[in-house]
């Protein structure tokens, strides 16, 4: 598979989004999960029909939504073995208000919501958005490998937790969840009447060397107490065109389904509805050469911390293109993002936001051209080589 190349520096900095707007072009921009290579062609040929037709009002939810459910339904069966019911699928504008929305239906103000970080930061925001608090059991970090805490999420739902918010794939780790753990987290949940929400965005950029194991998969428990919010979105690079998916399983979060609004399903892009379904069933070659290209970079960079700043901790992620560094050695405080922006040039994610266990660490997008990579990693050296120095 000849990997997907990314844009060139000059082009990309004619974008016009958060990306290549928030920060001066003195800067390499490798924070916010937005990847540079081009659109994939089938894509970028559906939008150009819609925009010469002039086919930019709502969306039906009959047609546009249930052909991006659709698509996703036979994506999902040919990637991952499992076969969701389009019939058990509402889009809406992104994953975040799927997750939002089920949570406001499966909670009581004040109950409590169980995440696991380091998290992706709009999960401390979530819970309270919908109403609950924020009940966090950190994942266990052996040296090796991350995991879930079954012990603690077992102690925090008999202290009264009423559901977990789950990242399947985890970020900013790419930790692949594996089905035995996921079984048995479902067992947990069921034990306590409890119910999951499950964040799979970066399903589709599991890389080769690992496999995805949707939520609703695992048991007939998790299939009925379990509600998973899914997109195309980091997937093809289409943020800001608006369109997840909530995609459910069994009769209580059907119920869920039922219940919301019509205008949540309004609330969905029409461009987004588009994309969503010609990325899903005609993008897949695209797909695959971006994931070529994405592990590719996982290693060079294992290769370029060895070289050039060897106190860094870096685990190779198995899923999507967000690299998790731990540069306590360095010296750069709690929050090293904030202090290379300003010393190398180079803006990365804030570890902090991730939750406390961040500490020490920054989250670099990977899914950039190699030379960018390269020229990031130059940057941080200098940047230690210099601290050295002065210290």
């Amino acid at each position: 598979m000849e990997p997907t190349r990314a844009e060139s520096l000059d082009r990309l900095r004619r974008r016009t989004s958060s990306k290549w707007r928030a920060f001066g072009d003195d800067k390499l921009p490798m924070f916010v999960a937005e990847m540079d290579y081009p659109l994939a062609p089938v894509i970028k040929v559906a939008l150009h029909e819609a925009v010469e037709l002039g086919d930019t009002g709502y969306v039906d939810p009959r047609s546009g939504g249930r052909a991006a459910a659709r698509a996703l339904a036979d994506f999902a069966r040919d990637r991952w073995d499992w076969g969701p019911d389009p019939e058990g699928m509402k889009t809406t504008t992104d994953v975040s208000v799927v997750v939002v929305e089920s949570l406001r239906r499966l909670i009581d103000p004040g109950d409590g919501v169980i995440i696991t970080p380091p998290v992706y930061p709009p999960f401390f925001q979530f819970v309270p958005e919908a109403g609950g608090t924020v009940v966090e059991v950190p994942l266990v970090d052996d040296g090796e490998e991350w995991s879930l805490d079954f012990t603690g999420i077992d102690a925090a739902f008999a202290a009264g937790a009423r559901g977990i918010l789950l990242c399947n794939p985890h970020n900013p780790l790419g930790l692949v969840h594996s089905r035995e753990q996921l079984e048995q987290l479902s067992a947990i949940v069921e034990k306590h009447g409890g119910f999951v929400v499950s964040d799979e965005i970066h399903g589709p950029l599991v890389h080769t060397d690992a496999a995805f194991t949707p939520y609703l998969d695992v048991s007939d428990a998790a299939r009925e107490h379990g509600i998973a919010a899914h997109s195309a979105s980091k997937a093809f690079n289409l943020a800001g065109l608006k369109c997840g998916l909530f995609v459910t399983a069994g009769e209580r979060m059907r119920a869920l389904l039922r219940s919301l609004p019509e205008e949540v399903v309004y609330r969905t892009g029409l461009f987004g509805a588009i994309a969503t379904r010609v990325g899903l069933s005609e993008g897949r070659d695209w797909l695959d050469g971006t994931i070529a290209a994405i592990e590719s970079n996982r290693r060079l960079l294992s290769q370029l911390l060895a070289e050039k700043l060897p106190l860094a901790r870096y685990r190779e992620p198995r899923a999507s293109y967000l690299a998790w560094l731990d540069l306590n050695e360095y010296g750069w405080g709690e929050d090293p993002a904030r202090v290379l922006r300003r010393q190398a040039g180079v803006v990365l994610s804030n570890g902090p936001h991730f939750g406390t266990q961040g500490r020490g660490f920054a989250r670099m997008n990977i899914a950039c051209a190699p030379e960018l990579l390269v020229e990031a990693v130059d940057r941080l050296a200098d940047a230690a080589a210099a601290s050295a120095v002065a210290g």
